[in-house]
């Protein structure tokens, strides 16, 4: 009788999971695994888009003043993340930039207060989201202008990311600073409002990244002929709102990788790998060449 019940245990223990369930759990780990990216980049390489973004204002700065090109390293950091991002999608944005993990974070508070509260908080409209969509290359745009004819260092003490790189280096001292603290609180607040708000529809950085051409194989894709009528699941759970299935608009997607593992017939694939373990090994791979390229450049900071 013992025998008996002891084999009807472990018949329960090895029961296979359900597809749902297994689901369910290559989402949690991958959910754990870009949380976990996402700290280790914060702590130790949060100068990634500052430095990125100083070079992006090199080049046009040289360019306004007709002075011949340098490859700084600031420029040395912008020509290797493009690179990156051409290669291997905007993994930089879902998974290592500081600014998207900033929000990613400041929207898990939002989601964890509507919990306790049991009430919807307010969001942007979706009318007025439309129209943010292109206000990124405005900003850059007028960011690049401004490095030409000289006028950004005058504007320094508004820009919110030179705010944000003096607080991630211990730097609390913000006199002068006042407009662009201002600016990142209010940022702040955006970003508990709308995911990746920021990312979306500020973000200059992101406007250059969108505007790359991806390799194919870097492309996450949908088999549009495949999906249930209606459904929509991966574009409702982008927190950018991308909608899968074109490779001209491939730039939009910063490879979060959240939609993977939405769709209720798994047509959501990659060019490397289609299976669970594979695509975790390759996300672990990419981060890690993204820290050793970071140290190459001097872009990593140890305690």
């Amino acid at each position: 009788m013992r025998q008996l019940g002891w084999k009807k245990n472990s018949a329960r223990v090895s029961k296979p999971l359900s597809l749902a369930q297994r689901r369910k759990r290559d989402s949690q780990c991958r959910q754990v695994l870009r949380a976990g990216i996402q700290v280790l980049f914060f702590l130790l390489a949060p100068s990634l888009f500052t430095s990125a973004f100083t070079g992006l204002k090199q080049i046009f700065a040289a360019i306004g003043s007709g002075s011949p090109l340098k490859c700084t390293g600031f420029v040395s950091v912008l020509l290797v993340l493009c690179v990156f991002t051409a290669v291997f999608g905007r993994f930089f944005c879902g998974f290592a930039c500081p600014f998207g993990a900033l929000g990613d974070f400041m929207y898990f508070l939002r989601v964890r207060l509507e919990k306790i509260r049991r009430k919807k908080l307010a969001r942007i409209p979706p009318k007025r989201i439309g129209r943010l969509n292109a206000l990124p290359f405005l900003i850059l745009s007028g960011l690049l202008l401004l490095c030409a004819m000289g006028g950004y260092g005058k504007l320094s003490e508004w820009i919110p990311w030179n705010v944000f790189s003096m607080l991630t280096a211990g730097n609390l001292r913000l006199d002068g600073f006042l407009p662009g603290a201002v600016l990142l609180a209010v940022i702040l607040v955006g970003m508990a409002l709308e995911p990746r708000f920021f990312c979306r529809f500020l973000c200059p950085l992101g406007a250059v990244f969108r505007l790359l051409p991806i390799f194919p194989w870097a492309v996450l894709k949908r088999d549009t002929g495949n999906c249930l009528k209606g459904c929509s699941l991966c574009t409702k759970s982008c927190p950018v709102s991308h909608t899968l299935g074109s490779e001209e608009n491939a730039g939009n997607c910063i490879r979060c990788d959240q939609c993977l593992g939405t769709c209720p017939k798994q047509n959501i694939h990659a060019g490397f790998g289609s299976r669970s373990k594979a695509r975790l090994l390759l996300t672990v791979g990419k981060a890690v060449l993204l820290l050793l390229l970071a140290d190459w450049l001097n872009a990593i900071r140890f305690f």
